[in-house]
């Protein structure tokens, strides 16, 4: 989803996944909480490229597709307060 730049007619990203591009830390689990941090965003971004989620949604069970639906779901009830919720994941703000 995008919005498109009038004066320029390039499509404008809401989203962004810059950290993926620029982290130059060790990507592992278990050293510390600060690389634990760090690995599970950029973990995140890498699941979230497009053609990755696409090759793995056509291969997972309607069971797993609700599996992950609720896990993110739950994540985000559980951390987020209704306005960050918005601004942060809806982007309506």
């Amino acid at each position: 989803m995008g919005i498109w730049n009038d004066t320029t007619g390039n499509l404008m990203t809401t989203h962004n996944h810059r950290f993926v591009d620029t982290y130059d830390g060790l990507v592992g689990f278990g050293l510390d909480r600060k690389t634990n941090e760090h690995t599970i965003i950029y973990y995140l971004q890498k699941f979230s490229d497009d053609a990755l989620a696409d090759a793995l949604v056509q291969r997972m069970s309607d069971e797993e597709l609700e599996e992950t639906f609720n896990f993110i779901n739950r994540l985000m009830r559980k951390y987020l307060s209704e306005p960050e919720y918005h601004a942060l994941f809806l982007k309506d703000t």
